[in-house]
């Protein structure tokens, strides 16, 4: 290849084009491509590598605790999930229409793997996402008030075409938690996307966050344009439990014996 156009595609940053410059070259020569085809290609490798490493970037930047897919979820194990609904919800309608998801139910059943899964999702569509637990949520607003910093902090909060704030119900939550949070859903409320997990009943916030007029308004105003999703059944970590503990159990004689 030309080193002077090698030069310059790296100078440019086009790097796309420039690693399958070599190859739309020979295609082009072969008489594969004509003259617009091979420029129409060679610009959408390089708009798929910047799309690619966009992606990575919004990724990085969404924090998720694990990654994950919905290819990869086991939707055999719960039949309360229906697969039908969750598809309907990555297709990210619900963030062009400023719409809010809540997944309710006990530990281990797929809330937190269905709501990250979701975040990637909307990542892939294109959107800006931010994953935090509800007690990171709540480390992150203590500690820019004691650095003078909260605007600062409720800034991350807000820019996110997709907030999600998982684990709400774990345990109790620190004082004041209610009023970040309530500042958090107020201020996106209407105009960006939440999805938020909780294994605790709705009646429960208040003595969650220790201040019921504050989740009496968050809860007021995160289910106004609200879908929830009630998920029923046993932990998925938990699957195989009694199956080992039947194991374990001694044999009778006729076993024994037998």
């Amino acid at each position: 290849m030309n080193e002077t156009l090698t030069c310059g595609l790296r100078k440019l940053r086009l790097s796309g084009m420039r690693d399958t410059l070599e190859l739309r070259l020979q295609e082009a020569t072969s008489g594969k491509l004509n003259h617009i085809e091979f420029l129409e290609l060679i610009v959408q490798d390089e708009l798929q590598v910047r799309a690619q490493r966009a992606r990575q970037r919004r990724t990085k930047a969404a924090s998720f605790r694990e990654m994950r897919s919905l290819g990869d979820f086991d939707w055999s194990f719960n039949k309360s999930i229906r697969k039908k609904q969750i598809y309907d919800l990555a297709t990210c309608r619900f963030i062009e229409e400023a719409r809010d998801v809540l997944f309710l139910g006990p530990p281990g059943t797929g809330k937190s793997f269905l709501s990250q899964a979701m975040g990637y999702e909307a990542i892939k569509a294109g959107y800006i996402v931010f994953y935090r637990s509800i007690f990171d949520l709540v480390r992150d607003f203590l500690h820019d008030e004691a650095m003078a910093g909260q605007e600062k902090v409720l800034l991350k909060y807000l820019k996110p075409d997709l907030l999600i704030i998982d684990d709400m119900g774990m345990k109790r939550l620190p004082k004041q938690s209610g009023e970040y949070l309530l500042e958090v859903i107020l201020r996106r409320h209407e105009l960006r996307s939440t999805i938020m997990t909780s294994n605790r009943p709705l009646d429960d916030w208040g003595k969650l966050v220790g201040d019921v007029p504050s989740a009496t308004a968050i809860l007021d105003r995160f289910l106004h344009h609200a879908e929830v999703i009630q998920i029923t059944g046993q932990s998925y970590r938990l699957r195989n439990r009694t199956g080992d503990a039947d194991s374990k159990k001694p044999r009778d004689k006729a076993c024994k014996d037998g």
